[in-house]
């Protein structure tokens, strides 16, 4: 399985959560996958950048390392106006980055690892975990 870690999930690794370490080496001791959004990437730096976490921002360049990186391709962005779309006409749109992560994991068949449960449990068909709890 390949797990999508969400921004929140990236916080609470950089800031050493026991709970979210556990749950992620289990995952790589089962073989099992972990990739990075773009959009993931893009908040995750900029908040270290704009903070001038350098500490944070040396451990999550390192934690990038590990990751087989597919950027947003055309498919990427059509499930992207879908989902927008859906959620508009339902009146229960979410943030558009929100919206390129959950289309970016629906393409590629990946799993979400967030603690943002409410937003994303809009979305058909999107497999969600939370490794907070």
């Amino acid at each position: 399985m390949t797990y999508a870690l969400d921004s929140d999930t990236i916080s609470y690794l950089l800031n050493k959560d026991s709970r979210v370490q556990h749950n992620i080496k289990n995952a790589v001791d089962n073989g099992d996958e972990y990739v990075i959004p773009p959009m993931v990437y893009y908040e995750v730096k900029r908040w270290l950048v704009i903070k001038n976490a350098t500490a944070k921002l040396s451990a999550f360049i390192k934690l990038c390392r590990f990751t087989n990186q597919i950027v947003m391709d055309d498919a990427c962005w059509e499930k992207a106006i879908d989902i927008y779309t859906l959620l508009t006409k339902k009146g229960s749109a979410i943030d558009d980055g929100d919206i390129f992560i959950a289309a970016y994991c629906l393409v590629y068949n990946y799993t979400l690892v967030t603690n943002n449960i409410s937003h994303f449990q809009r979305i058909d068909g999107l497999k969600i975990v939370n490794w907070k709890n």
